[in-house]
């Protein structure tokens, strides 16, 4: 009888059970490689799969490849183009499509999971679930209560209920908050709707739930100027505040009070990633499209022209060339979108390098940022004159205006110019998992799950009481995580 309970060793099992273990989805393609190397039993070869694979992991690799959301969606060519872009290596592929799908929402880190997401004054991180706000409250946009102006260092917000929150947004005066069951909460500046509350007396000081998206679960937000979009799991999109520009996407500029469904973009298949502007839009299909709607200036919208677009119009230069569009990011006067090759590509303003060029000609349609076809990118990060780059890998590349050290040089100055992409020497110790910059600041979170701030600390949007600017990468430090007790009590 005791025998029937002996502890055993995974060397013991039965191969195709070790290979559904590898096949849950639950590991990364880091533990993949880990095991690997550490046990014959998954580096060896087994008569379970074909021999073309060179063992049970580059096996399970290669299924969880293909089952993978943004690997489905690709057409064969470009499936085939990322395989030999990865050297032919299953995990390196498998790595690539989860850091992608990782670079919008919540990184897995050896200290938990993590998002980090920077506003003009302020920034938001979540931690396993908590989330943390520090610098300026303008509007109460850290969420801590009309007496809180401003917050030196990572302080807990919280939630009118025990809540667990998987992705943020911070925007100038506003920020929105995605929970694990699809439900949204939004504070800050409710005075053009962008909240999602009807009520416009005054300031959401706390996050509140927003109430007209009940029984719509949604897995992302997207925070522009005085406007907010809501992607949910089904792959629709919603939109409400101000529509000056067109922004809202609904075919006027008529400004909506609560979230109102998107219709122009039912047809065009489901929406997996969203991005939002100042006043401009730009939304990823699964199938690879990019359709972008709103204020037309600095040729942000990709359509080779300034004209305000009031519905979501495909940006052809990719569909005629057949690029397959992963993740973008709308920066203040440009654009930057990723392909499924690991490509950058560029367009807007070219102010300062912003766009990596080399020049500051605008780009009125995409393009290519050959100086980067030698990597890997997974990661697209764009604000105000700058753009950063993370490759696979985990360094970062940086181009553009200093903006009082938030491009993360030493050794330029604060109003410097950096034409081309530039490795950030001062992370390369780090293997960064994330990226986000606001108007003056950026903060980097590691594989080791520390944080890195650099730029303007006037705010304290850096999380530091006694800095008031950081040249180089500092790390900041959040407080411990207090747990739901704690939290429980003080609602």
């Amino acid at each position: 009888m005791a025998d029937r309970h002996r502890l055993v060793s995974i060397e013991e099992l039965p191969s195709h059970l070790i290979l559904e273990i590898l096949m849950t989805g639950r590991l990364c393609a880091v533990d993949l490689v880990c095991l690997e190397l550490t046990s014959k039993t998954f580096g060896g070869s087994h008569s379970l799969y074909p021999q073309k694979f060179k063992s049970m992991v580059d096996f399970a690799a290669f299924q969880l490849c293909v089952s993978h959301g943004v690997y489905k969606g690709m057409t064969r060519d470009a499936q085939k183009e990322l395989f030999d872009r990865c050297g032919g290596n299953w995990k390196r592929v498998l790595r690539f499509l989860q850091a992608v799908e990782e670079s919008s929402g919540m990184v897995e880190t050896s200290a938990g999971n993590m998002q980090i997401t920077t506003g003009r004054y302020h920034t938001l991180l979540i931690s396993n679930s908590s989330v943390y706000s520090c610098g300026s409250s303008l509007c109460g946009v850290l969420g801590h209560g009309p007496e809180t102006t401003q917050c030196v260092a990572f302080t807990r917000i919280s939630f009118p209920s025990l809540a667990h929150v998987v992705q943020v947004s911070a925007s100038h005066n506003h920020a929105a908050f995605v929970l694990d069951s699809g439900k949204v909460f939004t504070c800050g500046d409710n005075s053009s709707f962008c909240c999602g509350h009807r009520d416009t007396s005054r300031p959401i000081f706390r996050p509140r739930l927003v109430e007209a998206l009940k029984g719509v679960a949604c897995k992302q937000v997207a925070a522009g100027l005085n406007f907010t979009l809501f992607l949910t799991r089904q792959g629709h999109v919603y939109s409400c505040g101000t529509n000056t520009h067109g922004q809202l996407g609904h075919g006027d500029t008529v400004d909506r009070p609560t979230p109102k469904i998107i219709e122009s973009l039912e047809g065009v298949g489901s929406i997996v990633q969203i991005a939002a502007g100042p006043s401009y839009v730009l939304a990823v299909t699964d199938n690879g499209a990019v359709y972008s709607f709103g204020s037309g200036s600095n040729f942000c919208l990709g359509h080779g022209e300034q004209h305000n677009e009031f519905l979501p119009r495909a940006i052809q230069t990719f569909r005629r060339k057949g690029i397959h569009v992963v993740r973008v990011s709308s920066g203040d006067e440009h654009a930057v979108a990723l392909d499924s090759s690991g490509y950058v590509y560029t367009w807007g303003k070219g102010y300062c390098g912003a766009l990596g060029h080399g020049d500051e000609i605008d780009k009125t349609l995409p393009e290519p940022l050959n100086s980067l076809k030698s990597h890997l990118a997974v990661q697209v990060c764009a604000r105000k004159r700058k753009t950063f780059v993370l490759v696979d890998g985990g360094h970062v590349y940086g181009f553009g205006w200093m903006g009082f050290g938030s491009l993360g040089f030493p050794d330029r100055g604060v109003s410097d110019k950096v034409m081309k992409p530039r490795i950030l020497d001062s992370l390369r110790a780090h293997r960064v998992s994330q990226i986000s910059t606001g108007l003056y600041h950026t903060v980097a979170v590691t594989s080791q799950g520390q944080i890195f701030g650099f730029g303007d600390n006037e705010r304290a949007q850096l999380g530091h009481d006694t800095l008031r600017a950081c040249l180089e990468p500092t790390e900041i430090f959040v407080p411990e995580f207090v747990g739901d007790t704690s939290l429980a009590s003080e609602n």
